[in-house]
């Protein structure tokens, strides 16, 4: 007779019909090297495969960063490592680079992602810390010869629900980087007041309906409702926008969700701080001919970019800067429309 006690056998997810919705489900997504046949139908079709990262302007950032064998560098943000990767291949195993992510769980699987494919600690260290604290790292190891910021939310964290950084699934509204530190977007909205709230929409996303927003999400948490998932941040966005045409409503929610949970999640990982403190050590951080690449995804970071390496030019910091964007091909943006709002901003440290 069969045991009583025995653990039933646990059917795996089915992979429901040809593109399942839920993130789960994208299971062969989720596994790239064991369905690489579905990762690149994925990638044809201009999507990124969930639990993945397509890297923005490879070609770019390797043109202009001139890595030679021998030299050592400093990616600011590792994420999914496509970049790290690209970057460590021209080293030719000579030289090291120095990696800081603040998210423990992501960093830790691409940390050992990269070593599998050959890119141990011989070459490559990982820093769980903030990329702000890069001139700690430089006086270590006596500065950098190249430097990356690419300031982008992953795709890994932006699809993962449990994440709460979209306002198409539900989840938790967290938005942290490090879900182990600071407080949740949540637990900020439970204390915010009409005006701040007001404010951070407009300084972090220039958001149109700044003012009814916040009016309408301070009402709610003053009424005890609490504002704890994506689903009901969306819901108010959407009762709050009611009024507009028609013909205009459905892409202007999807606009101001788009901008609303972007000025919260820069709130709570103090995007702008970082990026500041970042800019302000920068120069320090580069060894005499070191060249720095940025990439920037909203107007308020590219302002702030702009403005340090331009101040550092004038005072001869920099011996050339970028005057002018560069920004992703035509051919990249149709097959990853995440590269759509990507500039890229460069420089090179005075000999």
């Amino acid at each position: 007779m069969e045991n009583e006690n025995q653990t039933p056998h646990k059917r795996r997810v089915h992979y429901k019909g040809k593109y399942p919705k839920k993130f789960e489900e994208k299971y062969k997504e989720l596994q790239p090297e064991k369905y690489k046949d579905t990762i690149a139908h994925v990638i044809q079709k201009g999507n990124t495969p969930a639990g993945m990262h397509i890297s923005i302007m490879v070609k770019e950032i390797l043109d202009f960063l001139q890595i030679k064998p021998g030299q050592t560098g400093f990616d600011a943000t590792l994420g999914y490592g496509g970049h790290t990767k690209a970057m460590l291949e021209q080293l030719q195993g000579q030289g090291h680079i120095h990696a800081t992510d603040v998210d423990p769980v992501e960093s830790a699987k691409t940390k050992k992602r990269l070593a599998e494919q050959g890119f141990g600690e011989d070459i490559l260290t990982v820093h769980l810390q903030n990329f702000c604290t890069i001139d700690e790292i430089a006086k270590e190891v006596g500065g950098f010869d190249f430097i990356l910021a690419d300031l982008g939310v992953s795709s890994m964290q932006i699809d993962n629900p449990e994440r709460g950084f979209s306002f198409k699934v539900d989840g938790p509204l967290d938005l942290r980087l490090n879900q182990e530190a600071g407080i949740s977007a949540a637990e900020r909205l439970d204390t915010i007041s009409r005006d701040e709230l007001a404010g951070m929409l407009y300084e972090n996303s220039d958001e149109p309906h700044c003012e009814e927003l916040a009016k309408a999400i301070t009402d709610e948490i003053r009424k005890g409702h609490r504002v704890d998932t994506t689903t009901k941040l969306r819901r108010i966005i959407e009762n709050t926008l009611d009024f507009l045409p028609e013909k205009d409503k459905k892409e202007t929610i999807k606009k101001t969700c788009q901008r609303t949970f972007q000025a919260l999640r820069i709130d709570v990982n103090r995007e702008f701080e970082v990026l500041y403190e970042f800019m302000e050590k920068l120069p320090g951080a580069l060894k005499p001919g070191g060249r720095v690449t940025i990439l920037t995804f909203h107007s308020g970071e590219d302002k702030l970019v702009k403005r340090a390496l331009k101040e550092g030019y004038r005072a001869g910091i920099y011996s050339e800067y970028a005057k002018d964007v560069v920004r992703p091909s035509a051919q990249e943006c149709a097959q990853n429309g995440r590269a759509r709002s990507t500039k890229m901003r460069w420089a090179v440290r005075s000999q």
